[in-house]
């Protein structure tokens, strides 16, 4: 029995040095093969079919990576979430959208507020301190820090945002800073190089890369009041993920093309499929922030769908810029100041680019003959003049959202109205939130002008002193508003 273990020691031990010569033998070989050109394997001519490396033939992404990304900022959200105590809530007036109070033993309504913080990322465009992120990374924040990559903090002050683009404007009190200057997303060309800067899952300074694959694209992803929404966002496949939001897109000389600001996920994190909004959106919606604490918003006077010979015409808004040209329901709008349009991103983006008093060149196919019309852009009020910042916007003032009703006799009978517009959700520190408007409540009239769509709400230039209106269940109220 010794004798056999002997033995089968041996064998181990004669395995393991025959093993370690093999392996002392190929890693020789292998190194030999390489000095002479040869490739591992000992086949000849395996990689004959490269080329010879040429480095200015390939993207360097490093300038631009280790240049911009000194730019970008984490951006820290304090939310106060408003608490209700439903304890005393009655269901049935919960259903019916009816306003109750709420309250507990001491008589006093039980409304708590518990802070909530979330981040996102933010590009800094001036050396003073200047910063842009997306909307929804501020929306409804009590309070905002701005982290620099050397890990500084500073409260940050948010000078605008504009939920129609997903952009906002902040600022911090620093000068000797960091910036990233515009690029053009116009001249990006399909399979071009970007970069993604951000801060996803906390993890600063984070790089992808990736390449241009498609521009112009329109997602329904931005829902506001009205339908207000412009969207024509760039299309990559550098990997984005929550966090992102609010971060640069930058090309290969390290120039702010975009921002990143959403992805199309079924999972919630990155699955090929990054969308960051154009410089040409971007540049102007931050030019107007800056200036007046407003965007201009610039608008044709025209509903439109996009059909296979062009944009065709379905309304024409009286009073309107394009009414005030000549364009006609029908008309096929081909060319706006020159550029094709053939989708409704591409109109949004050209027209999203300027503000009221501003003049377009339309090119329209009509009766299959081609005409010229200069149109000037007005705003949403129907005026061709700049907003000024302290000019009312109703449906930011009220604080909600909104959804146009449609009544048939009964319901108008019941209900004592013809038309109104219902109050789809309540946001926080607005008019309605302070006057406890409930959700379901149909708005009739405000300050005594009659409110029928939510192009209306946009008509309103004065404070609200006074909302009309009637719940579901039939009940009119009115809430009159003292400041």
């Amino acid at each position: 029995m010794k004798n056999k273990f002997m033995v089968a020691l041996a064998l181990v031990v004669a395995a393991g040095l025959v093993g370690g010569l093999t392996a002392w033998g190929i890693t020789k070989m292998t190194e030999r093969e390489s000095i002479n050109g040869v490739s591992s394997g000992g086949f000849q001519g395996v990689g004959a079919h490269f080329t010879s490396y040429e480095a200015q033939a390939y993207p360097d992404l490093t300038y631009a990576a280790e240049n911009a990304v000194k730019a970008v900022v984490s951006v820290i959200k304090t939310e106060e979430i408003r608490q209700q105590n439903y304890e005393s809530m009655n269901p049935f007036f919960e259903f019916f959208g009816m306003p109750q109070q709420g309250r507990g033993d001491g008589g006093e309504d039980q409304i708590r507020y518990r802070e909530q913080r979330s981040g996102g990322s933010g590009v800094i465009i001036s050396a003073d301190g200047y910063i842009v992120t997306n909307h929804h990374v501020v929306e409804n924040a009590s309070k905002l820090t701005v982290k620099l990559p050397t890990g500084k903090t500073y409260d940050a002050k948010l000078i605008g945002t504009d939920a129609d683009t997903e952009i906002a404007l902040l600022k911090i009190d620093q000068t000797g800073l960091p910036s990233l200057a515009f690029g053009s997303s116009d001249a990006l060309r399909l399979g071009e190089w970007v970069l993604a800067i951000g801060n996803p899952y906390d993890l600063h300074s984070t790089i992808t890369a990736g390449i241009v694959s498609a521009k112009s694209r329109s997602l329904g992803a931005i829902q506001t009041s009205g339908n207000s929404g412009i969207e024509s966002f760039i299309q990559t496949d550098a990997a984005v993920n929550p966090g992102n939001s609010g971060g640069a897109l930058v090309n290969t000389a390290g120039e702010l093309v975009g921002i990143n600001t959403l992805i199309y996920s079924r999972t919630g994190s990155y699955a090929g499929y990054s969308f960051a909004v154009p410089e040409t959106i971007v540049r102007k919606v931050v030019s107007d922030l800056r200036e007046y604490g407003v965007v201009q918003r610039a608008l044709i006077g025209i509903s439109y769908s996009v059909e296979d010979e062009g944009i065709v015409v379905q309304e024409v808004v009286k009073g309107g810029g394009a009414d005030a040209a000549g364009i006609q329901k029908g008309d096929v709008i081909t060319e706006i100041d020159g550029h094709a349009v053939s989708t409704i991103a591409g109109v949004a983006e050209i027209v999203g680019q300027k503000r009221p008093g501003e003049s377009v060149k339309i090119s329209a196919k009509r009766d299959g003959k081609m005409k010229q019309f200069d149109v000037v852009l007005r705003n949403r009020a129907g005026k061709s003049e700049l907003v000024a910042r302290e000019t009312f916007d109703a449906i930011e003032s009220l604080g909600g959202e909104f959804a146009e009703v449609r009544l048939n006799e009964k319901q108008q009978k019941e209900l004592g109205i013809k038309a109104g517009v219902q109050v789809s959700a309540v946001k926080q520190d607005g008019i309605l939130a302070r006057a406890r408007v409930q959700r379901g409540y149909i708005i009739t009239h405000i300050n005594g002008h009659a409110i029928g769509s939510v192009n209306d709400l946009y008509k309103i230039s004065e404070r609200v002193t006074s909302i009309e209106g009637v719940y579901p269940n039939g009940k009119a109220v009115t809430y009159s508003l003292i400041e």
